[in-house]
């Protein structure tokens, strides 16, 4: 992943401050396997800026998030419950692993995600290093005539 920015405990709640993962679109989830029993997960999404002022229109933005020494994770998506948007996102630093949760499970207003709340997600991985970039649009190319 080029231009990659490695993310620490302390820089979660300005990444979540900087973009509104809530409203975004999960485009793909990868699974790879650099070496023998490792396990790193990418998770595609389109999200916006958050808005400066309440009348600009956020910005819709392309990110990865990669997380790398993957120790659990889950994906299962329920019949009948279809998922277009992201309801609830979070992102938490919990016993030494990064967890990211792109599904709907709801806290009273000030209350922190414990380890529970992660693993009672539909949508959920957890690994030691979290990794994100900006993805930039490609540029389109006239058609030739």
């Amino acid at each position: 992943m080029p231009d990659s920015t490695r993310m620490t405990p302390q820089d979660v709640a300005a990444f979540l401050r900087k973009y509104r993962l809530t409203g975004g679109r999960l485009r793909r989830v990868r699974m790879q396997y650099p070496k023998a029993k490792q396990v790193a997960v990418e998770f595609h999404l389109t999200v916006h800026e958050a808005a400066k002022t309440p009348a600009v229109e956020a910005k819709a933005v392309r990110l990865v998030l990669r997380l790398e020494g993957v120790e659990e994770y889950r994906f299962q998506m329920r019949p009948g419950q279809p998922k277009v948007r992201i309801s609830d996102a979070r992102i938490g630093y919990l016993n030494g692993l990064f967890f990211v949760n792109l599904d709907a499970w709801t806290l009273e207003p000030g209350e922190q995600p414990k380890l529970h709340d992660f693993r009672a997600s539909e949508v959920y991985a957890g690994g030691r290093e979290l990794f994100w970039s900006e993805v930039r649009p490609k540029p389109k190319t006239p058609p030739t005539a």
